[in-house]
């Protein structure tokens, strides 16, 4: 028996419980890791309410790092004692214990020790797919990051400036501004004054930007779009105001040709070679001092509920972990 985090149905932070589960042992394909620090997403929460369905009853969470403790049959790429991580593929890592398919675990260099990877992976391969794939940011252009403070934003903020870009990153919260300017933000705008979409065209000499980096979704959708220069591309990959509501494509040719992506990681991840891959990329970046992450909240894993409710609630700046 294993202490976690199961719900058997939806709805607000209340519904989540802290139990004995009997975890078995890993199946053929699969590795067992003995978490020792737990990432929490707000992914978790639209799985929790409902808003991304899960069979249920259901466990929760699927970013952890830790060490393996067990190999299931045709394992090779991984021994016992081994540490690793996982952000994506699988669900229940709020839990002491879990099994993960073998393709859907990294390797952690020893520059990364287990809470920064618990904290990082997730956001920090997000933030990689964003930057370095969908849209290529380069030299010398300036585009929008959205919650430049969030756990996403302030890894991809400081990347995008790394790699030579001027950022206007956005927050809902007046004293989240100096957070985000200090993940590499030369401009802040807030998305709750009317308008902001006007000061990013105002910054860009009314030219626009090529790319809007969007977690926020059905708030600043339709304003993003007034961000982007002709033939921009809009970055939907959140919905942390809830989802975007149904337009028409004719609107993206009246606001220049523009592009919409609605992204998530499993997509690019989807080999194990492309899975770490992905993760060494964000890990060498870190490594080199380009990017520093804050975990700046710490909860233990049977308050599962209260991480929710301070992310939920915009009270935590960059990543938050679970203990077990």
């Amino acid at each position: 028996m294993v202490k976690a985090i199961r719900f058997e149905k939806t709805g607000g932070s209340g519904v989540l419980q802290y139990v004995d589960y009997d975890l078995p042992p890993p199946t053929a394909g699969q590795v067992q890791v003995k978490h020792t620090a737990i990432g929490v997403n707000f992914i978790d929460t639209y799985h929790r309410t409902g808003l991304y369905s899960l069979p249920l009853p259901s466990g929760l969470g699927s970013e952890a790092a830790g060490i393996v403790a067990a190999v299931g049959d045709g394992v090779t790429r991984f021994k016992v004692g081994e540490r690793v991580g996982y952000c994506s593929g699988v669900i229940g890592s709020y839990a002491e214990i879990n099994n993960v398919p073998e393709g859907r675990l990294v390797h952690l260099p020893d520059s990364i020790d287990d809470e920064l990877a618990a904290g990082v992976l997730l956001k920090g391969m997000t933030a990689q797919y964003l930057i370095r794939r969908i849209y290529p940011v380069k030299a010398g252009e300036t585009i929008v990051f959205h919650a430049a403070a969030g756990g996403v934003g302030q890894i991809g903020c400081q990347w995008a400036k790394h790699l030579g870009a001027t950022v206007i990153g956005s927050t809902t919260s007046p004293e989240k501004v100096e957070f985000a300017k200090g993940n590499g933000c030369a401009h802040v705008v807030n998305t709750k004054q009317p308008g902001w979409e006007r000061q990013v065209r105002e910054l860009t000499g009314g030219v626009g930007v090529p790319v809007v980096y969007d977690s926020i979704g059905k708030d600043t959708f339709m304003a993003g779009l007034d961000c982007l220069q002709p033939r921009g591309i809009m970055v939907t990959y959140g919905n942390a105001s809830g989802p975007v509501d149904a337009f028409s494509p004719a609107i993206l040719a009246a606001k220049g040709s523009l592009f919409v992506t609605r992204p998530v990681l499993g997509h690019y991840t989807s080999t194990p070679s492309e899975m770490q891959a992905t993760a060494d990329d964000l890990f060498a970046v870190i490594a080199s001092g380009a990017i520093r992450v804050a975990i700046n909240q710490r909860f233990a894993l049977k308050d599962a509920a209260k991480a929710h409710d301070a992310l939920t609630g915009k009270k935590t700046t960059g990543a938050t972990i679970l203990m077990p």
